[in-house]
């Protein structure tokens, strides 16, 4: 359809507006790359992968991140897909 934003999904790069943080940061525009969803996904296993919320990591336009660590865990795909992003991640799921 004409006129309507492509959707995106985990490991894809957004630019984003900062909701919570410090107060500094919020109410910015930044580029993130999502690292979990809500919404369940198929894997090319057919695996189905469903998380508890959604998150991105703060990245510059390169893609790498703004900070130095990520609580929670990190979906495969964006790790394999932004590898700056999945080596500060505590948990690869």
């Amino acid at each position: 359809v004409r006129r309507r934003l492509a959707s995106a999904g985990v490991g894809d790069m957004v630019v984003a507006t900062v909701k919570k943080g410090r107060p500094d940061m919020r109410h910015q525009v930044v580029r993130a790359v999502i690292v979990r969803q809500r919404k369940e996904y198929k894997r090319l296993d057919g695996m189905r992968v469903k998380f508890e919320d959604n998150a991105a990591v703060i990245t510059t336009p390169e893609g790498v991140p703004r900070g130095t660590e990520v609580r929670g865990p990190v979906a495969r795909e964006a790790a394999e897909k932004w590898v700056r992003v999945g080596s500060i991640a505590s948990i690869v799921l």
